[in-house]
């Protein structure tokens, strides 16, 4: 069966996901992108990683990047997520800063910041997958709003509310599935 792109990116969209800046240097020029695709994947060794499109400005540098930033944005810097993904359309850039923590770049007024050495760049498909072995962190100050990418939108944590799912056993004589889970 093939799948349909549009579609399939319309139904991972489903899935709300916070936004990042990820920042790195090259060549003593700072760049940056808007990215929603970043997850933490180990405590020990404390390891996380994004993963920009091939095609992308970062995708085509990121392999000459000995350490990047990964800048949790908050919900007012949306104008920043913006900006770095490439869609902004006023005359003037949205005021930011990057200030070093660690000799990276770090996004100032983000609500948290990891700093990270390149540990290894796989290949996955027409995105490369970028592993950071994070060397440090810092975290923002009150308040900690988180801006939230769901439904190709922006929204915020407190609208992301809607209706109960529908119980699907009512009136019904099927038995329902029992899942082994492990406890946290």
């Amino acid at each position: 069966m093939s799948i349909d792109s549009k579609a399939y990116r319309q139904t991972v969209g489903r899935f709300p996901t916070g936004v990042t800046v990820i920042a790195f240097e090259v060549e003593t020029e700072v760049k940056a992108m808007t990215a929603n695709s970043f997850t933490s994947l180990s405590l020990d060794p404390p390891l996380l990683l994004f993963c920009p499109a091939k095609t992308t400005r970062t995708g085509q540098l990121i392999h000459r990047a000995a350490s990047f930033s990964v800048n949790i944005l908050r919900e007012e810097q949306q104008a920043l997520s913006t900006f770095f993904a490439g869609g902004w359309k006023e005359p003037n850039d949205p005021p930011y800063r990057f200030v070093p923590l660690e000799g990276v770049p770090r996004l100032e007024g983000s609500l948290a910041s990891l700093i990270c050495s390149t540990h290894q760049i796989y290949e996955g498909g027409d995105h490369w997958i970028v592993i950071g072995k994070v060397i440090a962190m810092h975290q923002g100050i009150e308040p900690l709003r988180p801006l939230a990418f769901h439904l190709g939108r922006y929204t915020s944590m407190q609208t992301m509310s809607s209706s109960p799912a529908p119980n699907l056993y009512e009136g019904s004589e099927a038995t329902p599935v029992h899942y082994h889970y492990e406890s946290w």
